[in-house]
């Protein structure tokens, strides 16, 4: 079986600096990379404020799956990557708002840096459309 492609933007001007998409998905299958505390002009939101930096992160994700015809319910696994681990706790307690009661997979790391030094969160997602007939 072979599945169509589909490129999903939210007009971030660095989608076409750096040849990304904010999302893709392939048939059932939908992969959420890299997602920035930013404005729709590219601007930091949250500046210093790791749990609003991942409101905005997750918001962003929500959009892009629902721009793809899913939503946070068809999740299965997200990742929390921190310039500071101790911010972990303050960033889980904003993905537990959005993913409670659908409990995707979750990995946690801490990287040195981003490309902008103001970022303290990002968050990747990978999920799956639901066969809901």
């Amino acid at each position: 079986m072979r599945y169509e492609r589909e490129l999903i933007s939210n007009g971030n001007p660095m989608e076409a600096i750096v040849g990304f998409s904010r999302a893709v998905r392939v048939g059932p299958y939908i992969a959420i990379g890299g997602t920035a505390p930013v404005d729709a002009s590219g601007r930091t939101v949250g500046v210093g404020d790791a749990a609003a930096q991942a409101r905005q992160c997750l918001e962003i994700i929500k959009a892009a799956l629902e721009q793809a015809g899913s939503g946070l319910q068809d999740v299965v696994r997200t990742r929390v990557i921190l310039t500071n681990i101790d911010d972990w706790k303050a960033v889980i307690d904003v993905r537990k708002e959005y993913f409670a009661d659908v409990r995707p997979v979750d990995t946690i790391m801490a990287v040195d840096r981003f490309v902008n030094p103001e970022w303290l969160v990002e968050f990747e997602v990978d999920a799956v459309v639901a066969d809901r007939t």
